[in-house]
């Protein structure tokens, strides 16, 4: 956790964005962000997003991980599902072969996994979904990375498993005060304003807490930053944050 920084303190943290969902700004992140969360085509996206994405991806020596969300399109996988299990492990493992698949088409290394909107949530608080979902990319590859919430089941769960863990914290969301993501369904969920969004951001990177919407100061490991790639404000705030977080000594890496 990176907490009690010193101004001069050299530090890093990865900055990722949701990318290849078809919301025309993944040229203008790629530029920014060091990880990218390559959508595997069914909660958004098509194969040919994937292959340009992960173009961009390589020429700009961004690492990429698989997105995967559930096969819900007209609801931009943000639609809670309770499938069996069955179901789930088959709906994770397609799209982890097609992601690895693309990525060995185009020539990068597939390094992380990152579930999707509904499946990435309902596994943060699920501890079932999580051990599944963590358990099929420990059979596909125990070499990938899991990407999760700070806090949740599936950080836990990959650690217990065995993987690398990547704690990741929310620039442009709100938070309950229990760590959770406050819901879409509500108001404030989303953070808009590029000021308010950039303090969010450098008080989970150099405080290791973020003040919830009840005002409570929750725990957190910020290793790595998300912004959601079809979010207006992605870009702006994806170069605000960077430029703010250099000029403190904290570097963009993966």
């Amino acid at each position: 956790m990176t907490t009690n920084l010193h101004p001069n303190q050299a530090q890093s943290v990865d900055l990722n964005a949701d990318v290849a969902e078809g919301c025309g700004q993944d040229a203008a992140l790629m530029g920014i962000v060091s990880s990218a969360n390559v959508s595997c085509g069914l909660h958004a996206g098509s194969y040919q997003h994937m292959l340009e994405t992960l173009k961009l991806a390589k020429q700009h020596n961004v690492r990429v991980g698989a997105h995967p969300g559930f096969d819900d399109k007209d609801n931009f996988g943000r639609t809670t599902q309770n499938l069996p299990e069955e179901e789930c492990r088959a709906l994770i493992r397609y799209q982890l072969g097609a992601a690895k698949a693309m990525c060995d088409f185009v020539g990068v290394e597939l390094s992380y996994v990152k579930p999707h909107g509904a499946l990435y949530n309902q596994a943060a608080k699920d501890e079932t979904l999580a051990q599944i979902v963590v358990s099929e990319v420990e059979n596909f590859d125990p070499s990938l990375a899991i990407m999760g919430l700070s806090g949740s089941y599936l950080i836990s769960e990959a650690k217990a498993q065995g993987l690398t863990s990547i704690s990741e914290v929310f620039a442009d969301r709100n938070y309950e005060s229990d760590g959770s993501l406050v819901a879409r369904s509500k108001d404030n969920a989303l953070i808009t304003d590029p000021k308010q969004a950039t303090e969010h951001a450098l008080q989970m990177i150099t405080q290791g807490v973020v003040t919830s919407v009840d005002g409570v100061q929750v725990p957190v490991e910020a290793q790595s930053i998300c912004l959601h790639g079809d979010s207006e404000h992605a870009v702006q705030f994806a170069a605000e944050i960077k430029q703010q977080l250099q000029q403190r000594g904290i570097t963009i890496s993966a």
